[in-house]
């Protein structure tokens, strides 16, 4: 018999369905194309392939420190942003250690709690989904995780009650940030730099468009980041996964924010289709929607049975059952309305 982790024993496999499908809206992925130098520097970059790649994508993190008017040791990258925050719970939390976090969130957070051996301590959001911050702050947790704008709701937490938490923790504060490029007003990546217990988190895989490549980063205090580089260990980002980020990043910002501002706009136009509908999708600064329904999941096995793929949410804090609709070129978002309609009836 193999011997097993007892504690890992009831940890499932994170595997969402990713059977082939036509319209696929379930990944929140940028559905508007890739950004225009990627050919280019996948051609330029193969040559690089069989060696390995610096072991902390120093070109990267140089370009993103230009990039926010920080310094490169500010800076930290990872494989997708998701390795990022795992790392840094392994930087600053001993097995046992308590890490709070809003609920509902990023599904992730829960488990990364339990591969980890933390005491997770899920704190339900405030009626108008914003972050509760005294209840936080009273779990006493070394580890806080905050996500705006939210995932899976879209919804955006307040200035203040983000920056009390970050002001009275008694440790370190990650802001999950993967949608903050469709609601750059509401971003908080000012407080990585003004205050040292806060990294904030970000990803190439929302926006920028390069999902397959997993490239996700962070910003902190110098001291901060060299504890999370610690735990993320060398070699995460391939020369590839690099060259093709820093490109983007420099050659494509304006593209990056062209199709931000697009998904924006199909996001709102889907807003008003499902109202007509009868629905009432919360209120979103991400490039999805968050639709409460009762029986969502069998909503979804209808719409997938019609070659659309939405995710389905059931018992949500706060929410209940629901779907999370990713935006797309409005051709798409036609396609999905008509196979919601159908699931409807």
């Amino acid at each position: 018999m193999i011997p097993r982790r007892a504690s890992y024993r009831d940890i499932p496999l994170y595997a969402p369905s990713k059977r082939p499908c036509r319209v696929d809206l379930s990944d929140n992925t940028n559905l508007f194309g890739v950004p225009p130098s990627v050919e280019r520097v996948l051609v330029s970059t193969a040559s690089r392939v069989p060696r390995y790649p610096p072991g902390y994508a120093p070109e990267l993190r140089r370009a993103l420190a230009a990039s926010i008017g920080a310094a490169p040791d500010e800076i930290t990258t990872g494989c997708g942003s998701d390795d990022v925050i795992d790392s840094a719970l392994r930087a600053f939390l001993e097995p046992g250690d308590t890490l709070a976090f809003q609920d509902p969130t990023f599904v992730m957070v829960p488990l990364f709690a339990k591969v980890n051996g933390l005491k997770a301590v899920p704190v339900p959001l405030k009626p108008d989904f914003d972050v509760d911050a005294d209840a936080l702050l009273a779990t006493g947790a070394k580890v806080i995780y905050l996500c705006s704008p939210n995932n899976p709701t879209g919804t955006a937490l307040s200035r203040a009650a983000v920056e009390r938490v970050a002001e009275d923790a008694p440790g370190i504060v990650i802001i999950d940030e993967a949608y903050a490029d469709f609601a750059p007003g509401k971003a908080f990546l000012d407080l990585a730099r003004r205050r040292p217990n806060v990294l904030v988190t970000r990803t190439f895989s929302k926006a920028f468009g390069l999902a397959g490549l997993r490239v996700g980063w962070g910003a902190g205090s110098p001291e901060l980041v060299s504890e999370v580089e610690k735990a993320r260990g060398p070699y995460k980002l391939t020369s590839v996964a690099e060259a093709v980020a820093v490109s983007v990043l420099n050659d494509d910002a304006q593209w990056v924010r062209a199709r931000a501002e697009e998904a924006v706009a199909c996001r709102e136009r889907l807003r008003g289709a499902l109202v007509s509908l009868g629905l009432s999708p919360l209120p979103s600064e991400a490039n999805f929607l968050m639709v409460p329904l009762p029986g969502a999941l069998a909503v979804a096995e209808r719409m997938r049975e019609r070659d659309v793929n939405v995710r389905a949410f059931q018992s949500l804090t706060g929410v209940g059952d629901a779907l999370r609709v990713g935006v797309g070129p409005w051709p798409l978002m036609e396609t999905a309305l008509a196979a919601l309609r159908e699931a409807l009836r």
